[in-house]
């Protein structure tokens, strides 16, 4: 399975405001430093946690529906089941109604009958599911921790931004594993 995203977030979880008065910053020429900072904090979490913080459209790209009927798509938190479709042997796409799917928020999976779906007529990328994910469209609806680490993360990478990693060690600020270890997605 491969995922694609396809509408990225509307908004931060920090305005460039919010983060300047938390770095102390009053004056206006970096501006797009920090908003790319913020942008760049927000990616690097949603990358450690396996979680999409704030509302956006992923596609995912299957070759065949799992056996147990029960899809994991390994991000969350998984909000609902926007389009799907299964393409035939000559490429042609064919929707699938939305009500064969079950959104198991808790669980983070899509279940259905796999009998019930149509099988894919092409061998490679025969079925796409477009799925919404994330905590919410506001800031505010992203749990605390995760908006603090990304808080954590734009003011260490604005204070250090002439450091480069030293080996295979990466340049984090101590406290942040423990910040957004509730919140990661582990695979087994």
């Amino acid at each position: 399975m491969s995922a694609i995203l396809l509408i990225p977030p509307s908004a931060e979880p920090w305005s460039v405001a919010e983060a300047k008065a938390f770095l102390r910053v009053e004056h206006g020429d970096d501006d797009a430093v920090i908003a790319a900072l913020i942008a760049a904090a927000r990616g690097h979490v949603e990358a450690l946690t396996r979680r999409a913080l704030l509302v956006q459209r992923w596609r995912l790209v299957l070759d065949a529906w799992p056996a147990n009927g029960r899809l994991d798509p390994r991000v969350g938190p998984l909000r609902s089941v926007i389009a799907a479709r299964v393409f035939d042997a000559a490429n042609s796409a064919h929707s699938i109604d939305l009500e064969t799917f079950v959104v198991d928020a808790a669980a983070n999976i899509i279940a259905s009958p796999c009998w019930a779906l149509p099988l894919p007529g092409r061998v490679t990328a025969g079925i796409e599911l477009d799925v919404e994910l994330g905590y919410g469209a506001l800031a505010t609806d992203v749990p605390d921790g995760l908006r603090h680490a990304i808080r954590m993360l734009v003011a260490h990478w604005y204070e250090n931004r002439g450091l480069a990693a030293t080996g295979d060690a990466a340049m984090l600020p101590g406290g942040l594993g423990a910040l957004i270890a509730p919140y990661r997605m582990l695979s087994l």
